[in-house]
């Protein structure tokens, strides 16, 4: 009789939890404008953490530390964007308008180079490839795919006050993080139970670490990337289009894996309006850069930060993608990066170790297997 009342306490225990987690996810999704806030605060928190900590050692105030590296990089975007902000606008206008015309252009390579295998009903061969290839439908497809996945991405913080405001509090937010990160992280694992209060707070530092790292390790290769592209795509003859493809580039690196693909893109599309050795050319800078990307300049500055097998990156990027678009894409593996620390420190490590102590350990077997000492006396 113990035993079934104790089973029916552990069953209604269990719905109880399961009803709360249940509630809990609800409010997450009623509040998701809000939870993404909080994690592009965090991610910007643990980007520029170092370098406050650096300024606090030199006896500067954190929350006047947080200020002044707000404010030079505020100053230095702004810069940038002044400088060569109308020219890249100028030149992705011009290269949209140019994607008709070189869509067409690689409908007519691709059917003269079927004709040159199938010369008898050549009329024949043109339709067909003019059926399987809608180039006015393909050009507004790329174009309402672009502008879907930008929406999406809008879409998700205009529910607060617009996104302008919401990149603002999200600013807010983690300076406020930074400033005052000791009291917050204390204030939060009082929260928990012993001894996952200790446990958890002693892993804060390395989440940190570990965020930090990857944001600022792929900010800096995409910066070398966009700069790279624009060199040799103006070397290559590509000028009045570099500027604006070496942009693109080096956001759309920011994006693991699919980022350089989709950089390419529109290189290649401008690369066909040119005709002759330039696709080859273009194609073969392209592929030139990917292995700079992944051999060079991620394992030397980005390294291991992420921490996770490069599969569950690319699975963490499309699903950040397919929920808030180009943010998610953005801001969900470094909070994998995140997430794999505890996963390690807290779960897999004290597993691996607790085996290995196990395994250790002299089986019964043996203890009864291993002969008596024998005494002897003098």
């Amino acid at each position: 009789m113990q035993s079934r009342d104790q089973q029916l306490t552990l069953s209604v225990r269990s719905l109880a939890w399961l009803l709360a987690a249940l509630l809990l996810l609800v409010l997450v999704w009623q509040l998701r404008s809000l939870v993404l806030l909080v994690m592009i605060a965090v991610v910007l928190a643990a980007s520029i953490a170092p370098i406050v900590d650096g300024l606090e050692r030199y006896r500067i105030p954190r929350w006047l530390g947080v200020i002044l590296v707000y404010l030079t990089i505020i100053s230095g975007i702004t810069g940038l964007g002044l400088l060569a902000g109308p020219t890249v606008v100028e030149q992705i206008q011009r290269l949209i308008r140019q994607l008709p015309v070189s869509l067409k252009q690689a409908l007519s390579y691709a059917e003269t180079w079927v004709l040159s295998f199938n010369n008898e009903r050549p009329d024949l061969t043109s339709e067909l490839l003019n059926q399987l290839v809608d180039i006015q439908g393909l050009t507004q497809w790329v174009i309402r795919s672009s502008q879907q996945l930008l929406i999406r991405s809008y879409g998700v913080t205009t529910g607060i006050l617009g996104g302008v405001f919401s990149l603002v509090l999200a600013i807010f937010l983690s300076g406020y993080m930074l400033a005052d990160s000791r009291t917050l992280i204390g204030n939060f694992v009082r929260l928990l139970p012993y001894p996952w209060d200790e446990r958890i707070a002693a892993q804060m530092a390395p989440i940190s670490n570990r965020i930090g790292t990857y944001i600022r390790g792929r900010f800096l290769v995409s910066a070398i990337l966009s700069i790279a592209t624009t060199v040799s795509l103006s070397a290559l003859g590509l000028s009045e289009f570099a500027l604006g493809l070496g942009a693109i580039a080096g956001f759309t690196n920011l994006i693991p894996f699919l980022g350089p693909i989709l950089g390419a893109i529109p290189a290649l599309v401008v690369a066909i309006s040119q005709g002759g050795w330039t696709i080859l050319w273009i194609l073969i800078l392209y592929v030139v850069i990917q292995n700079l990307e992944t051999y060079v300049l991620d394992p030397l500055l980005v390294g291991s930060s992420v921490g996770v097998h490069p599969l569950y990156q690319l699975l963490a990027v499309l699903g950040g993608a397919q929920v808030l678009g180009i943010i998610g894409a953005l801001i969900v593996p470094p909070w994998i990066a995140g997430g794999a620390v505890l996963l390690e420190n807290l779960y897999l490590r004290p597993k691996l170790m607790a085996e290995r102590r196990h395994k250790s350990r002299p089986s019964p077997s043996t203890l009864e297997a291993s002969p008596e000492p024998i005494m002897t006396g003098s």
